[in-house]
């Protein structure tokens, strides 16, 4: 068991987010186009990018996951112009990857968004579309998420579930 300075509890604020917890890395190079329920933005994908050399080495590839944090940036970049709140991904459902996105080309998304149900969950659909030779237009990825403001555990919930490495 970890005990000490390297003991690492989350003890969030009412209606904070904290810092070790925000997103630090944007994957969103540009936005094409951006009206009210709709985004269209694209990362571009580098042979320098640190993650590439593992995934995999000697054919490198956009991993899925990024592929849909992709989607998921893109989605809350549009709902933060709409209100000040803050996002964060919910459920994902039925989605499919295709086409492999490498170094050199880039990864369109478009996200269409629906408007806040009872509950503030936010519906969207997305896909995400191969740019660059080989494999300009195919599908890359495509499927159905939530957005939703972050519902933090307090601090009583997270120390009955703490979990241990050793």
């Amino acid at each position: 068991m970890v005990s000490g300075p390297d003991r690492h509890r989350l003890r969030p604020g009412p209606g904070t987010i904290p810092a070790h917890l925000a997103m630090r890395f944007h994957l969103i190079d540009n936005v094409l186009d951006i009206s009210d329920d709709r985004i269209v933005a694209r990362k571009q994908i580098s042979a320098a990018e640190e993650y590439l050399a593992d995934h995999f080495p000697g054919f490198p590839i956009l991993p899925g996951v990024l592929m849909l944090e992709t989607m998921v940036q893109a989605a809350r970049h549009l709902l933060e112009q709409r209100s000040a709140e803050r996002w964060v991904a919910g459920e994902v459902r039925a989605v499919k990857y295709g086409a492999m996105v490498r170094p050199g080309q880039s990864l369109r998304v478009e996200i269409t968004v629906s408007e806040p149900d009872v509950d503030g969950i936010v519906s969207c659909r997305g896909n995400g579309i191969v740019e660059g030779d080989p494999g300009d237009g195919e599908t890359a990825i495509s499927g159905r998420f939530t957005m939703r403001s972050p519902r933090l555990l307090s601090a009583a919930i997270i120390q009955e579930s703490e979990t241990t490495c050793s």
